[in-house]
């Protein structure tokens, strides 16, 4: 942050405040030296889990520092010794590990900090309220829509003793709940929610029952808060929400007759106009969204990044049936020929779920042989996990933890020679980097494809596009050189 001695006071809005911040780093780290300057409560945020609960999360701490709060995000020896007020814990439940993630976090906050009022929040404390309400170092439970008013739910809480917040059922929420303009955010990306819920009830998963139907927000939202973030000098954004295929579908039930048929494709055309944005990464999408006349429209957007995560699962026609995909391995090829024929330098990475119920040894035979065919760069490789609720939870023939085990292992290894082979095809390319975050001299960004790259500078480029000459390829990064500029 330029000038760190310089008095941060949130008077007037906090937009008015931010305004005259340079956003290096992350956003607000001088904040940690208001402490000495008045006693206003530190509130503690860990976020786990999606991009969505990032971006709730800075949009909850935004309201905490409007009310005159402070705010910790993450653990420094410049304020481990601050004990915070409050700790609120955005949570995920994905998956079993997600659930019991979340319960050690939260019992850790308070082993750690006696005196701190810990607060459960998000997808894991909207499924599963009574389970969280037993744990004795948990004062607090909020769901998912609660997450709107969580400064006025905790205030009551430490004013009134309230402690039983009835959270809203999210299935009969028809409207985005929309935290307005969220300008609170880190480094050199802005995530941007565009929609929650989801529609599709695949069938091993939890999170429609966490975050409820379809629900889209106003495209005018969406420009106005991206239009914000770039007068603050940040360069890209990441479109993300539970399921941003299905942006807009809920605008077909609208009076507004210029929203009935506005789809995703409508809003990226008009973030690309939005000035100072330089990158619109689009988060993970559902593959039956790529069709020719999406495609056709999303090359001419100069600022759309090539890379494309494309949730395919698994790459057996018979476990996509049995999940509920609502897709084809031959559709999913088609999907790729489509992107791969629009962008030479496309990036695709995916997910696989491992081990669904009834996925015999033939059938991870055939996935492992589309994906060898499909050569993705990254594979996130998840062993299945129960959900309680779901229909995959009561199938027959689940599958044992060591036969998961050994196709994760195996997949992972695919994965990783997929990732150095693609890096290694950029040696002696030139790229345009992103840099974010510099450590011991090292800065390190992502070119527009995703590609994360190293870079030993003597100077600061934190939130500057550079060229860089790609040396070396590592398996999770490229070692570049800086081109100096003729």
């Amino acid at each position: 942050m330029e000038n760190q001695n310089k008095k941060c006071e949130p008077t007037g809005t906090f937009f008015n405040w931010l305004k005259i911040q340079k956003p290096t780093g992350t956003f607000f780290n001088g904040l940690k030296n208001e402490r000495k300057n008045k006693m206003s409560k530190v509130v503690k945020f860990i976020t786990l889990g999606c991009k969505v609960n990032q971006y709730e999360t800075n949009a909850m701490a935004q309201k905490f520092l409007e009310k005159g709060y402070q705010i910790i995000e993450e653990e420094t020896p410049e304020n481990e010794e601050i004990k915070p007020d409050i700790c609120i814990i955005n949570t995920c439940t994905v998956t079993n590990m997600s659930d019991r993630k979340s319960r050690q976090m939260l019992r850790r906050m308070k082993e750690k900090n006696p005196n701190t009022i810990v607060v459960a929040v998000g997808c894991y404390a909207q499924v599963a309220k009574e389970e969280l309400a037993k744990i004795s170092e948990i004062d607090l439970v909020l769901g998912n829509n609660e997450k709107v008013e969580i400064v006025r739910h905790i205030e009551e809480y430490i004013n009134n003793h309230i402690d039983n917040v009835e959270l809203e059922d999210v299935m009969y929420s028809k409207e985005f709940s929309d935290f307005g303009n969220v300008t609170y955010t880190e480094k050199t990306r802005a995530v941007i929610k565009i929609q929650d819920g989801c529609d599709r009830f695949c069938s091993y998963c939890i999170i429609p029952y966490a975050r409820g139907r379809v629900r889209s927000r106003k495209p005018e939202s969406i420009v106005s808060e991206i239009t914000q973030i770039a007068s603050n000098g940040i360069k890209e954004v990441v479109i993300t929400g539970i399921h941003i295929a299905s942006y807009g579908k809920d605008f077909s039930m609208s009076k507004d007759p210029e929203l009935q048929n506005y789809k995703l494709i409508d809003l990226l055309e008009e973030i690309n106009s939005i000035n100072g944005i330089q990158r619109i990464r689009l988060g993970s999408i559902e593959p039956l969204l790529i069709t020719e006349e999406f495609v056709e429209r999303l090359k001419k957007l100069e600022k759309i990044c090539h890379h494309f995560h494309l949730s395919l699962q698994s790459g057996c026609d018979e476990t996509l049936k049995r999940m509920n995909r609502r897709y084809t391995t031959e559709q999913f090829k088609e999907i790729v020929r489509l992107l791969r024929n629009a962008y030479d330098d496309v990036n695709l990475t995916t997910d696989v779920i491992v081990g669904f119920p009834g996925e015999t040894d033939e059938e991870f035979s055939k996935t492992y042989k589309f994906l060898e065919e499909i050569k993705f760069y990254k594979m996130h490789i998840f062993k299945y996990s129960p959900r309680k609720g779901t229909k995959a939870a009561v199938m027959p023939n689940q599958i044992s933890g060591d036969i998961k085990e050994e196709r994760s292992r195996k997949l992972i290894e695919l994965s990783d020679k997929n990732e150095i082979e693609y890096n290694e095809s950029y040696i002696g390319k030139n790229v345009e980097v992103l840099f974010e975050e510099e450590k011991d001299g090292i800065f390190k960004g992502h070119t527009q494809n995703y590609i994360m790259v190293y870079c030993e500078l003597n100077k600061n480029l934190e939130n500057q596009v550079i060229s860089v000459r790609c040396e070396k390829a590592e398996q999770e990064h490229i070692l570049g050189n800086f081109i100096v500029q003729q």
